[in-house]
């Protein structure tokens, strides 16, 4: 069962201002959960996207009230911007209407556990990503979010839930998957090195959560792809949730056996 009462709730890589954006899905979540803090942790809205194209639609312009209304409401909202909202930064350091901006954050956890919060994006030029995601993200990725706004909708038409077509090919392509793999390690060894007991970010477009060499990495995803959430419950551990028509805990943090791995250096 999904707790809709938690001490924080951890979500990025949006992309209000694009039809991929799955919306609808977003404002449920935030009108249904009550957290004293908010993370939004990059690309919640696509600035960088905007620049061609704009599709900013009334139920988008609904996410952003509702996320100022929960900071009047005293929940304490944390933007760091990510690469595709990356304007913003030049406001970090500032509070805009109720919001705090900063580039990164260490959240201390209800256990007292300190994790560092960050978009993920600074990992692109140690995993060579510039290329990567011009080609693959740009190109193919594009195209694929936009066959899965179109399936999506047919599904609804049939009273069918949602469905990530572009999550399904994502897991069957190999060098995805390696990709995948090689952020979430040096993640985790950004993490040792700082000496926090985890890193929680977005980015990549895939949720996750894995203990790796002593320290917890978690991803809370996307609400493009695959409509989820990092939640931390009251307790101070942290599950991932999907949030769609149909609603599940994807992983808790209890369920998570150790991994020992050979951290790549990032230089």
């Amino acid at each position: 069962m999904i707790k809709t009462q938690v001490r924080s709730a951890f979500v990025s890589d949006v992309h209000l201002g694009t039809s991929a954006c799955q919306a609808q899905y977003l404002l449920d979540f935030l009108k249904t959960c009550r957290m004293e803090y908010l993370y939004l942790v990059g690309d919640i809205i696509d600035l960088l996207h905007m620049r061609r194209r704009v599709n900013f639609t009334p139920l988008h312009e609904q996410v952003v009230e509702q996320i100022m209304a929960l900071a009047r409401q005293g929940t304490r909202v944390i933007y760091i911007p990510g690469n595709h909202d990356a304007l913003m930064r030049r406001f970090c350091g500032q509070m805009v209407a109720g919001i705090e901006i900063h580039r990164n954050r260490v959240h201390y956890c209800a256990d007292g556990r300190r994790f560092f919060v960050s978009h993920g994006d600074e990992f692109d030029s140690a995993l060579h990503a510039g290329v990567f995601w011009y080609v693959v993200g740009d190109l193919s990725h594009t195209l694929l979010l936009r066959l899965n706004t179109l399936l999506n909708g047919t599904r609804r038409l049939f009273n069918l839930p949602y469905w990530s077509l572009a999550g399904f090919l994502k897991k069957r392509i190999g060098k995805a998957n390696q990709f995948i793999r090689r952020f979430e390690t040096i993640a985790a060894r950004q993490a040792q090195e700082l000496k926090y007991d985890g890193f929680i970010c977005g980015h990549i477009h895939q949720s996750g959560m894995r203990r790796i060499d002593g320290v917890l990495y978690c991803n809370d995803g996307d609400w493009v792809e695959h409509c989820t959430a990092l939640v931390e419950t009251n307790d101070g551990r942290f599950e991932l949730v999907h949030w769609a028509d149909h609603k599940e805990v994807l992983v808790r943090e209890s369920d998570l056996e150790e991994e020992w791995v050979a951290i790549p250096q990032t230089n």
